[in-house]
């Protein structure tokens, strides 16, 4: 005689739906690459991503959380790189610095 036992089937029937536990959301990801990229993408990415986690129970919040922060960070650093570009360019004009003779 043989020692073979055969598995008994699971108790959960098949449904057909994919399981979101162990995916990560795609969004999240988006949102990280484009907060280096086009920095007001991610942050809208982000919290995009971050209500579809909260939602779906997806993988990926600190993915989403990280496009978000960085985000942010990015498009304040902009702003203020802009604006000082601009006291820059007007410092230099009130200067009455002049380079024709």
């Amino acid at each position: 005689m043989s020692d073979y036992q055969p598995t008994p089937p699971s108790s959960t029937p098949y449904t057909g739906a994919p399981s979101t536990q162990g995916r990560t959301n795609v969004l999240a990801i988006i949102a990280l690459v484009l907060a280096f990229v086009v920095a007001p993408g991610g942050i809208i990415c982000g919290h995009i991503a971050l209500s579809q986690i909260k939602r779906t129970g997806e993988q990926g919040r600190g993915l989403a959380l990280a496009g978000t922060i960085l985000g942010y960070v990015f498009t304040i650093g902009y702003v203020l790189l802009f604006v000082g570009f601009v006291a820059l360019a007007v410092a230099v004009n009130n200067s009455g610095f002049s380079t024709s003779p």
